[in-house]
């Protein structure tokens, strides 16, 4: 398999191939594809012939395009040698920036989920532009309230803190990218996809995201202990984002451990009409939340 890979050196994108001037091979020698680049075996254009850099930046545009979605998550963390992974699964629409996901906890050896509570029901989290509403959050909220958390408040701009990365956010990331490989072409779920490799960088992402995300991608890029996030993206030949998994890493404090938090994004049945009714402000908790 022979690579490419794509930089941005201060608004120059340069391209370095791994191959012969003007071709790419994709698979162990599958797919050739000509330097201007039209065709994939179908007569379509393939979305591996575009320069992966501006795909990339457009992933976001591209699903705002697509309307809704369905998505599946899954966030797992690793700290003091211990990992433990928070799974989600819901619907969203990128174009109201909209969600609403169910999120469980995992358990320990003793069968206590990871906030320490017995049989612990799933969470209902509500996404929404600089907003994070949880329900059946625990640690002494009742029932029937809701928790809304100011994401832009927030030292990772809820990257990583509701267990679910933002599907936005997460696509709105990849405007950060000055460092791609392009790894080949595979399958996910029955669907053709290109692999991009790289790293994003969260101050770049933010000042590019549209102004629904500026706020908690700026906090992030605050708060984190590093910009530089690598990632690795799956688009369809749609240029649709299939799959994208983040690697974050930040501390809870200055003098804390590094925590490292792998974060992964799948989305499919695209057009999806999606609704999300916010909870009224009488249904939100004003007390104090318990900790641990």
């Amino acid at each position: 398999m022979v690579v490419q890979q794509y930089r941005d050196g201060g608004g120059a994108r340069a391209v370095r191939a791994l191959a012969a001037a003007g071709v790419i091979a994709v698979t162990a020698g599958c797919l050739g594809v000509e330097g201007g680049g039209a065709a994939d075996g179908s007569g379509q254009r393939s979305v591996a012939a575009d320069r992966p850099l501006d795909l990339l930046g457009q992933a976001a545009d591209v699903l705002v395009e697509a309307g809704g979605a369905e998505t599946r998550t899954s966030m797992e963390t690793a700290a003091g040698g211990t990992r433990v992974t928070i799974r989600g699964q819901g619907a969203y629409d990128f174009r109201r920036q909209m969600g609403r996901l169910r999120v469980v906890l995992p358990k320990d050896p003793a069968g206590k989920d990871a906030a320490g509570a017995e049989g612990h029901r799933p969470i209902t989290e509500l996404l929404a532009p600089g907003a994070l509403y949880m329900k059946n959050r625990g640690a002494g909220v009742p029932d029937d309230k809701w928790v809304r958390i100011d994401t832009t408040g927030l030292k990772d701009g809820n990257l990583v803190t509701g267990g679910v990365t933002d599907p936005m956010a997460a696509a709105e990331l990849l405007r950060g990218a000055a460092d791609v490989t392009y790894a080949g072409k595979t399958e996910l779920a029955g669907v053709t996809v290109h692999h991009y490799r790289g790293v994003a960088d969260l101050g770049r992402a933010a000042r590019a995201a549209s102004p629904q995300s500026r706020g908690a991608l700026s906090a992030a890029a605050k708060g984190f202990s590093k910009d530089a996030v690598p990632f690795d993206a799956y688009l369809d030949e749609d240029g649709r984002l299939r799959k994208v998994r983040h690697r974050f890493t930040f501390s809870s404090d200055a003098r804390g451990p590094e925590v490292a938090v792998v974060s992964t994004l799948l989305l499919y049945g695209f057009g999806l009409p999606v609704t999300v009714t916010l909870p009224d402000e009488d249904a939100i908790y004003t007390g104090e939340i318990r900790q641990g």
